[in-house]
């Protein structure tokens, strides 16, 4: 089933390069097609997934490139479910929102279905050398998509996004040789999780830990993608010059990439850096969340500021991976802190994952109407647009993190994991929500508040194709502000797991 689920939209793909560029709606139709059959089997996977077993599940494996011990091997955790189940939705959802696309239809959704594999072929990968090969081929569709796609400054974005993530992806690369050949020359990541740790121990490479070094590497390579600070100066601009389905893209899912690879590679394969590294990865946390809301507090421009909320609410999920270090027993070995932190960070990404990508499509929505995104440009808008306008409320409530909306029980268990280890940066970061709701509500009252904009008095209001595409996000993010416990669930073993790899180290931690 694995399988299936990457290599459908490879299909749909084919699909297109056979159809001839005049027939638009064959082509949006095929598209939709491959996107919603690999949605429905993400579900079906979910049916079937065994939320007490903690390992890995559905496993496919085959030999690939043997002389260098290179294997196919595809596999699905509670870590990585999650993310599988949110790629097939919003790649569905944004075929609806790339509809109204304008020119080279045919390139367009051949470069977007070649996305949706090299994404979900991250998520499933369970062989270093193929998910590197995924995480590559996830760079070029990206590229062309904003460079050819965007707005006016798209070329300068794309090449910007493709240098970022290029400078990461070789850090990345050489750390993953370094463990290649540390560890029995094995690209295995199930192998690695068993014998990094003890082949890593006590090697000193140029008078530093060899697991320092690779963990820096790491970490590098998967903070330009979140983006964590100073690598997130990519990021606004791309947002603002790509075009809204892949705005929904970015921030929905490949922002989670480098979060789901610190989890699943460095947790894993160098638990005891976790220790080293956890009280910097905090503080780091709270730079974003603090650096996040202000730069978002001073836009004008309303895509802008919802790209900077990212990297807002992305500080919050670091704050909540810092906490796994409470299961230790040198931080009185608080499991339930460590649980709430780290299944909080892994909640806050979907939830943002949901609430992002709803902004986004509601910026595109507004944007082409109006065909501008200054904020300051609109006003009064509630009474011409009453639908969009309470829909637009909805989103921003989720954004600043309302109680009975699902980023609100993310970003409290965060905080509420890392206080009996980090108190300070906690309290800091509450700073962050009062900004989180000044940014947002001043936002909301400056365009749809006061007297309409005489600009504004035939806008027309949301149709039932952007209805389409955000009420499920909408829904979603009702439902698990007041119900988490489906998701909580489904990723308790594995966090259990993870927490347990970490906090077995705590007792060597000094050693490095």
């Amino acid at each position: 089933m694995l399988s299936w689920i990457i290599w459908i939209p490879v299909i749909g793909m084919v699909a297109i390069a056979l159809i001839p560029r005049e027939n638009i709606r064959l082509i949006k139709i095929v598209t939709a097609v491959a996107t919603g059959i690999q949605f429905l089997l993400t579900l079906l996977l979910w049916s079937k997934f065994d939320q007490a077993n903690g390992g890995f599940q559905f496993m496919e494996r085959a030999e690939w490139i043997p002389s260098f011990n290179i294997t196919y091997i595809l596999g699905v955790d509670g870590l990585s479910l999650p993310m599988v189940i949110l790629t097939g939705l919003l790649f569905f959802l944004g075929t609806f929102v790339s509809w109204n696309i304008s020119r080279a239809h045919k390139g367009y959704f051949a470069l977007f279905l070649l996305l949706d594999t090299g994404v979900i072929g991250v998520f499933l990968s369970l062989d270093f050398f193929l998910f590197y090969v995924f995480w590559e081929v996830m760079l070029l569709p990206m590229y062309f998509l904003i460079g050819i796609w965007g707005g006016p400054q798209r070329e300068y974005a794309a090449i910007k996004f493709f240098l970022y993530t290029l400078f990461g992806s070789v850090l990345m690369l050489i750390a993953i040789l370094a463990l290649y050949f540390a560890c029995d020359r094995t690209f295995d990541m199930l192998l690695l999780m068993q014998t990094a740790p003890t082949a890593l121990n006590g090697v000193m490479w140029w008078g530093m830990s060899a697991v320092k070094v690779i963990w820096v590497m790491l970490f590098i390579g998967f903070a330009i993608k979140v983006p964590i600070f100073p690598f997130h100066t990519w990021l606004p601009l791309v947002h603002v010059e790509a075009p809204t389905a892949i705005s929904v893209i970015l921030a929905g899912i490949l922002l989670k990439l480098g979060v789901y690879g610190i989890l699943r590679i460095n947790y894993t394969m160098l638990p005891v850096a976790v220790w080293w590294f956890a009280g910097a990865l905090a503080v780091l946390g709270l730079i974003n969340v603090i650096w996040g809301a202000m730069c978002a507090l001073a836009q004008t421009d309303l895509k802008k500021l919802v790209a900077y909320s990212s990297i807002n609410h992305m500080g919050y999920l670091l704050i909540g991976m810092a906490a796994v270090i409470a299961a230790g027993e040198v931080n009185g070995n608080n499991l339930l802190a460590a649980q709430a932190g780290l299944g909080g960070a892994v909640f806050q990404m979907f939830n943002h994952g949901t609430i992002s990508a709803m902004l986004f499509i509601l910026v595109g929505v507004i944007y082409d109407r109006a065909h501008h995104r200054d904020i300051e440009g609109f006003g009064g808008l509630a009474t011409q647009m009453p639908i969009y306008s309470g829909i637009v409320a909805v989103a921003f409530f989720a954004g600043l993190g309302l109680p009975g909306l699902s980023g609100f029980v993310s970003e409290a268990m965060c905080l509420i994991g890392a206080f009996p280890v980090f108190k300070a940066i906690v309290i800091a970061a509450t700073l962050g929500i009062l900004l989180n709701a000044a940014y947002f509500l001043w936002a909301f009252q400056r365009i749809f508040m006061g007297e309409l904009n005489e600009k504004y008095k035939e806008l027309p209001e949301i149709n039932r194709m952007e209805l389409f595409t955000v009420i499920p996000l909408a829904v979603i993010t009702l439902f698990f502000g007041v119900y988490p416990r489906p998701f909580l669930d489904l990723i308790s073993s594995t966090m259990n797991v993870i927490i347990d790899t970490v906090a077995n180290m705590g007792g060597i931690a000094g050693l490095y």
